[in-house]
């Protein structure tokens, strides 16, 4: 599987991990699914940026989808960019083509109730 980079991943890797490897995660962790030339996750990508970088020890893997990709599929995406947060290789929460920080600080409430709750 590619390395989990923690903090915001800028590059979308068309070697994606498979779906047994990210099952396999333990803790919380952050996949993308979108391309480098899609609209949507290029106007997105400033705001998730900044958010990420208030979270630099989230693992985040930035997957190149499209069609044939397995791993796109196996999670039903279907708009770009979708951010799925998983925890222990499980997924929780979903966001699809955010334009506002507002989005991905709901997002990313998931893990603070869950830091809040330990």
């Amino acid at each position: 599987m590619q390395a989990c980079q923690f903090g915001f991943n800028p590059v979308y890797d068309e070697e994606a991990p498979t779906l047994e490897q990210l099952k396999m995660l333990t803790g919380d962790a952050i996949i993308e699914f979108g391309a480098p030339w899609c609209g949507h996750c290029q106007a997105a990508e400033p705001i998730v940026r900044a958010v990420f970088s208030k979270y630099p020890q989230l693992p985040y893997i930035k997957v190149y989808d499209g069609k044939g990709k397995r791993l796109g599929r196996a999670f039903h995406v279907k708009l770009w960019p979708s951010f799925i947060l998983l925890r222990d290789g499980e997924e929780v929460a979903r966001l699809v083509r955010p334009v506002t920080p507002d989005e991905v600080y709901q997002l990313l409430a998931q893990l603070d109730a869950k830091t809040k709750s330990e």
